[in-house]
């Protein structure tokens, strides 16, 4: 139940980072943008629990030094990756550059954040 709330916690945050980035893009209107950003959120949610844990481990030496400000930029190139394997598989999700995944990964970080404190069962236990 847990990965239900989230992912649709995720597809909040997901869709408040698309109305405030203009980089952000998510094709469809109604129903179908429901089930885009579901997805989406979905894939969000693997690709950073796959592979963010990798990549901190890897680059444990890079958080410290940086007092993990690297942490925004391996947040920013993940969110990235999410609209490219949207892309490969035919969703209408398109993020246009590095800024703008860069802001809409923080957007989507905080958003996430907010709702899971006010959620039963949407923050990290």
């Amino acid at each position: 139940m847990g990965f239900i709330i989230r992912t649709i916690v995720t597809a909040v945050a997901v869709w408040v980072a698309s109305l405030l980035v203009s980089g952000i893009q998510v094709g469809e209107t109604g129903w179908k943008k429901v089930g885009t950003l579901l997805l989406v959120a979905a894939i969000f949610g693997l690709v950073n629990a796959v592979i963010k844990p990798i990549i901190q481990t890897i680059g444990c030496a890079f958080y410290a030094l940086t007092l993990g400000l690297v942490a925004l930029v391996v947040n920013a190139l993940l969110f990235w990756l999410t609209s490219w394997i949207a892309d490969k598989i035919d969703l209408p999700f398109h993020i246009t550059g590095f800024w703008a995944a860069f802001w809409g990964g923080i957007i989507v970080a905080i958003v996430s954040w907010v709702l899971g404190l006010i959620t039963p069962g949407g923050d990290n236990d």
